[in-house]
């Protein structure tokens, strides 16, 4: 990489730093930048815009920022590519392509692909986004969600696919919904109108409601999860006749409760699952229920279920447990069709609803597939493929025959040879001698030469897995000699449910561990030395980039922190929060207040540490991860950093974005170059 020179770095402004703190469990706990949790006070505004102006100030200065941003122009500008959802004749997929600020969902029809919701036609500013969308059986209706600025608070529209027209009237506060159809209408989850609940609980209380069509939506009946807690995230699926409905409550990404309601019979839902310590989750089609649970099974298992003795008792295993995770499945009319990991990689086969194995799905390589999404009433399938130098494809498949075909396709990047991006994976060995799995990624020509401008990534929790996905991000940088590492870390689903476990609430050290541990290879490894190593990480991502830069400091030259959690004293009292409680814990509690409070990164900053280099960015329209995290963490970075002339505490409040779902492409691109061109200068 070339060496760009550095710019001159303004003072930041200073916030005003104050007396509060909160006793807990004993313990005295300063928050000396408690007012910055008031994102509309007008000291706080005046604070963020100098700040802004800083950060512009200090970015726009890199001489390689612009190289970064018309290079990530082009590596992001072959689109998006949803997975494909075959109903009928009817394959419905989103994509975004070249010079489109927003995702369009579309129809194809004898291979004739038509537009069916067009964000960018409704706000050609890019500001409003497609969240989620659910066609009828059939597919001649399509439910969809809108909404504006990423804050993801949806509202609920129909639309007629055949001739474009709206049908019934919208329906608000459907943020990030689940919709069920049935012959007649549909079952959705919906939160409170404000001013229902107190104030701030907007986000909770989900609630299922029934629309029939053709009628009113203020007049949907309430159907299920009146008096349940308020942090229960509920959802609902339906079987292609309309006789069955499946009621699903979830506590966090740990346990759920499922009740079955039978339509014709006139009586309440049935308990199949209540109180257990694990998941179950599923689809019902041909008069059965099937579920992937990891209840005595933490690699999980597929099993039947007849709704006539739903219990667990009689649930029959048709998918057994094995070596490797089951990451999703789904059900044709005669087949299920499994989608599993091994060693963070795709696999696709295909099953008869007897549990016999019928075959496998040839993939185009070592990838993610995204799906499968299947035609309960017929035998086809749909998914995309994707790895970390090619993007998605969209395919549909036979269920009878494996075979696929593909229906949607992004072009190559311009200038991108896929061949030049070599991909490894290594194990190496965490604090406590736990083997991790870790990508790298690299231009072909890129050695070990101990300088190596290496970027460290990661998540590790909500079970979520990371597999080889393209990311604009990861080709540039290899394009330009650099390696990126993404570690399977503890927290994560790519090693089951033990692997989750082992990275939340009293665990979550085991994540930064093997995290840090990551770092520690790289260097032994020979690639590269702590000037040259950097992290970055978003979200639950940014908790742990935070916890990277208070405790090993000297492990990092740089740090991008996005829209991160950092206070996890008090996290829990903003916006949806509370529930990740089942992940994190709550410091209203003793027990798990005490192992917060050993990480939580706001709280474990010190004097007379030299930091890393910072890049911290929020958003205001956030909906999920209050921007105070990022605000706050970094008002104390500078503050402790006053006196030290080379530090560097970088901070960026996006207006008009959330985060980060929804942001239109050119936002998303400067967003990228800010990053990486911030890299680009620390690890020079």
């Amino acid at each position: 990489m070339t060496t760009p020179r550095s710019p001159r770095i303004p003072r930041p402004p200073v916030a005003p730093r104050g007396a509060a703190a909160d006793e807990l469990h004993g313990e005295t706990i300063a928050d000396p930048y408690r007012a910055l949790e008031d994102g509309s006070s007008p000291a706080t505004r005046a604070w963020t815009a100098g700040q802004n102006e800083r950060t512009r100030a200090v970015l726009d200065a890199l001489p390689e920022r612009e190289a970064i941003r018309r290079r990530l122009a082009e590596l992001q500008g072959v689109g998006l590519l949803g997975a494909p959802r075959p109903f009928g004749e009817r394959i419905f997929y989103t994509r975004r392509a070249a010079g489109e600020r927003q995702s369009i969902l579309y129809v194809r029809e004898a291979d004739r692909e038509r537009a069916v919701v067009d964000p960018n036609l409704i706000d050609p500013s890019g500001l409003v986004s497609l969240d989620w969308w659910y066609p009828s059986p059939g597919g001649g209706l399509v439910a969809y969600g809108l909404s504006r600025g990423g804050d993801e608070l949806s509202t609920l529209y129909l639309v007629d696919v055949a001739t474009g027209a709206a049908v019934d009237a919208p329906i608000p506060h459907t943020q990030r919904a689940r919709v069920a159809w049935v012959p007649e209408g549909f079952y959705y989850t919906v939160n409170p109108a404000p001013g229902t609940v107190p104030p701030g609980d907007e986000h909770y209380y989900r609630r299922l409601r029934y629309h029939r069509l053709a009628t009113d939506p203020a007049t949907d009946p309430l159907v299920f999860g009146e008096g349940r807690p308020k942090e229960e995230i509920l959802s609902v699926d339906t079987d292609p006749s309309g006789r069955w409905v499946l009621f699903s409550a979830h506590r966090g990404w740990v346990s759920n409760d499922l009740y079955l309601l039978d339509r014709t019979a006139g009586d309440g839902p049935r308990t199949v699952l209540e109180g257990a310590n694990g998941l179950a989750t599923g689809t019902l089609v041909g008069g059965r229920l099937w579920l992937r649970t990891n209840l005595d099974s933490p690699n999980y298992r597929i099993v039947a279920v007849d709704p006539a003795e739903p219990d667990r008792a009689h649930w029959r295993t048709v998918v057994p447990e094995g070596e490797h995770v089951i990451e999703s499945f789904d059900v044709t009319r005669a087949h299920l069709i499994v989608h599993s990991l091994e060693r963070a990689v795709s696999s696709l086969t295909v099953w008869d609803h007897d549990g016999r194995r019928i075959g496998a799905v040839a993939l185009p390589g070592r990838g993610t597939v995204i799906g499968p999404i299947a035609d309960p009433a017929g035998d086809r399938f749909g998914f995309t493929f994707e790895s970390f130098a090619r993007p998605a494809m969209a395919q549909i498949a036979s269920a009878a025959d494996g075979r696929a075909e593909t229906v949607a396709t992004l072009p190559a990047p311009a200038g991108l040879d896929p061949d030049s991006i070599a991909v490894d994976q290594e194990t190496y060995r965490s604090r406590d001698g736990t083997a991790v799995t870790m990508f790298l990624i690299r231009h072909r020509d890129t050695r070990p030469n101990g300088a190596v401008p290496t970027l460290l990534t990661g998540y590790g929790g909500f079970n979520v897995s990371r597999t080889p996905v393209y990311s604009a991000g990861i080709a540039l940088w290899a394009e330009r000699g650099g390696l990126v590492a993404v570690p399977n870390l503890r927290g994560g689903g790519e090693y089951g449910e033990t692997w989750h476990r082992a990275g939340m609430l009293a665990n979550k050290q085991n994540v930064f561990d093997d995290f840090h541990a990551a770092g520690e290879a790289l260097l032994s490894g020979g690639w590269t030395t702590p000037a040259h190593l950097g992290c970055s990480g978003g979200s639950n991502g940014g908790l742990l980039v935070g916890a990277a830069l208070t405790q090993r400091p000297d492990l990092f030259a740089a740090v991008v922190c996005a829209v991160p959690l950092l206070d996890m004293l008090r996290y829990h009292r903003f916006l949806i929060a509370r529930f990740w409680i089942a992940e994190y814990g709550s410091a209203e509690d003793p027990e798990q207040y005490r192992w917060l409070r050993a990480y939580s990164p706001y709280q474990q900053l010190r004097a007379g540490v030299r930091y890393p280099a910072v890049l911290l960015t929020t958003a205001e329209g956030d909906s999920r991860v209050d921007p105070s995290h990022a605000r706050k963490m970094g008002a104390l970075l500078q503050e402790l950093q006053a006196s030290d002339p080379d530090a560097v505490t970088l901070l960026r409040v996006d207006h008009d974005a959330g985060h980060g779902v929804g942001k239109p492409l050119d936002l998303q691109t400067a967003d990228l170059a800010d990053q990486y061109a911030f890299l680009a200068w620390r690890l020079k």
